[in-house]
C-alpha cells in the first residue's frame, strides 16, 4: 500500500471538489483571521527598519547586525516546512494557539535580550512561529464553501498583504519615537491579545490524516509526484515571485540612480503604493470563484507582462514607474491568489501540506529573482531588470500553458 493510499488519499484530478455542502463563512471570522494573518506576519518584518539602532545597541556592523532579518526570514523557511504540515494532523485552532503564544514568549525575549547572541536566537523562533498565517489560510479555504472558496482566501490573503506593507513603516516610527525593545514588547503583547481573541471566535478544525509526523513530511513528496496541477502551480508561483522579487530588490537601486537621485525613504513609499495589489486579492479571489482559476491567472500574468513593458519604456519617468508599481502588484496577487485557489481544490484533507509545497517553492523563486534581479542591475542596469521580470513571466505563461497538462489529460482519461 502507498503512503497515498496509507493517508487516505483518493486519485482527484483538477476539478475534483468536496462534496459536503458548507454554509458561508461568516464575514466577520474571515476578516478576523485576515486581522490576525496581518498582525502575525508582521513579526517576520518589524526588525528591518531597527537594524541600525539594533546595530549601535550591540555595537555591530551593518553587514553584521543584517544578519538578524536574514535569520528571522530563515526560521519562517523552517516554519513553513516544519510547522504548516501539522495543519493536516494537529486541529487547526489549538496549534494556532499554541503557535501565538510561543511568538508571544518569543518576541519579549527578543525584547530583553541581553546580548546579539540571544536576539538572534530569539528572531529564528520568531520566525518559526510566525507560520500562522500559511496555516490560517488553508484552514479558512476548508472553512469555506466551493462557490465563496477564491474570495474567502483572497480577502483573508489580502490582510496578509497589507500587514507586511505597513509593519515596516509602524516599526520605523515606534523604533525611532521609542526605541527597537519597545517594539518587540508591542509585538509580544498582540500576540497575547490576539490567543485571547482568536481562543473564543476561531472555530475548532480538525483535519484528517492519522499517520506519524515522519510519514506526514514524506507525503509532501507524495503530494508534489501525484499532482501535476501542484507542480504546475508551483512553478508558475516561482516565476511569478522571482518576477516580483527581481523588481524589489533592484528598485532602491534605480531610485537612487541619476535617473531619480531619491533615497531609501522614497523607496519605502512606492511599498505603500504596492498596497493596491493587496485589494486586488479580493477581486483574484471573486474572479477564480466566478471563472475559474485559469481565467483570473492568465489575466494576472497578462497584467504582469503589461507592467513589465510600461516599466522598461516608462519606468524613467515617476508616473510610469508609479503606474507600472501598481499594475506588477495586482498582477502578482492575482496570480497568487489565483494558484492557492486551484491547489486548495485538489486534495481537501491535505490543504496545508499542499500550502507547503507551493510556498516553498516561491520562497526558492523570490530567492533567485532577487538574486538574477541583482545581476542583471550590475551589469545592464534597469534594460536588465526588466528583461529578467519579462523573461520569467513569460516562463510563467509558458509553465500554466503547457506543463503537466498530458498528465492531467490522462488522468481524466483514466
Amino acid at each position: 500500500m502507498t503512503e497515498v493510499a496509507a493517508a487516505g488519499f483518493q486519485p482527484v484530478t483538477e476539478d475534483t471538489r468536496p462534496t459536503t455542502p458548507q454554509a458561508p463563512l461568516a464575514p466577520a471570522l474571515v476578516w478576523l483571521m485576515a486581522i490576525t494573518c496581518g498582525l502575525v506576519v508582521a513579526n517576520i518584518y518589524y526588525n528591518q527598519p531597527l537594524l541600525a539602532e539594533i546595530g549601535r545597541t550591540f555595537g555591530l556592523s551593518e553587514s553584521n547586525v543584517s544578519l538578524v532579518a536574514t535569520i528571522t526570514q530563515v526560521g519562517y523557511t523552517l516554519g513553513l516546512l516544519c510547522v504548516v504540515p501539522l495543519g493536516d494532523k494537529r486541529e487547526r485552532k489549538g496549534l494556532t494557539l499554541m503557535l501565538l503564544l510561543c511568538a508571544g514568549v518569543c518576541m519579549a525575549g527578543a525584547a530583553v535580550a541581553p546580548t546579539f547572541a540571544l536576539l538572534a536566537a530569539a528572531s529564528l523562533l520568531i520566525g518559526i512561529f510566525s507560520a500562522v498565517p500559511q496555516l490560517l489560510i488553508p484552514m479558512a479555504a476548508s472553512l469555506a464553501s466551493d462557490e465563496e472558496r477564491g474570495r474567502v482566501v483572497g480577502k483573508v490573503m489580502s490582510g496578509l498583504l497589507i500587514g507586511i506593507l505597513l509593519s515596516r513603516t509602524i516599526s520605523g516610527y515606534v523604533g525611532a519615537h521609542f526605541g527597537w525593545r519597545t517594539m518587540f514588547w508591542a509585538g509580544a503583547g498582540v500576540m497575547v491579545v490576539l490567543t485571547g481573541i482568536l481562543a473564543r471566535m476561531l472555530p475548532r478544525n480538525q483535519p484528517q490524516f492519522a499517520g506519524s509526523y515522519g510519514s506526514l513530511l514524506r507525503s509532501l513528496g507524495t503530494l508534489t509526484r501525484e499532482l501535476p496541477v501542484l507542480r504546475r502551480s508551483a512553478l508558475v508561483g516561482a516565476c511569478m515571485f522571482a518576477g516580483f522579487s527581481a523588481f524589489w530588490t533592484t528598485l532602491v537601486f534605480f531610485l537612487e540612480s541619476p535617473a531619480y537621485r531619491y533615497g531609501s525613504d522614497v523607496a519605502g513609499l512606492f511599498g505603500l503604493i504596492g498596497a493596491s495589489g493587496a485589494f486586488a486579492a479580493s477581486f483574484a479571489g471573486k474572479s477564480a470563484d466566478t471563472k475559474g482559476a485559469d481565467y483570473a491567472l492568465n489575466l494576472g500574468i497578462l497584467l504582469f507582462l503589461g507592467a513589465y513593458v510600461l516599466l522598461g519604456f516608462g519606468g524613467t519617468h515617476l508616473l510610469g514607474l508609479i503606474a507600472g508599481v501598481i499594475i506588477l502588484d495586482i498582477g502578482q496577487q492575482m496570480t497568487h491568489i489565483s494558484n492557492q485557489a486551484r491547489i486548495f481544490t485538489l486534495r481537501p484533507e491535505a490543504r496545508s501540506r499542499l500550502n507547503t509545497v507551493y510556498m516553498t517553492t516561491c520562497f526558492v523563486g523570490a530567492s533567485a529573482g532577487s538574486f538574477v534581479g541583482g545581476l542583471a542591475w550590475v551589469r545592464f542596469q534597469w534594460a536588465g531588470v526588466c528583461g529578467v521580470g519579462l523573461a520569467f513571466v513569460v516562463l510563467a505563461y509558458l509553465a500554466n500553458r503547457f506543463y503537466g497538462r498530458s498528465e492531467g489529460s490522462a488522468a481524466l482519461a483514466g
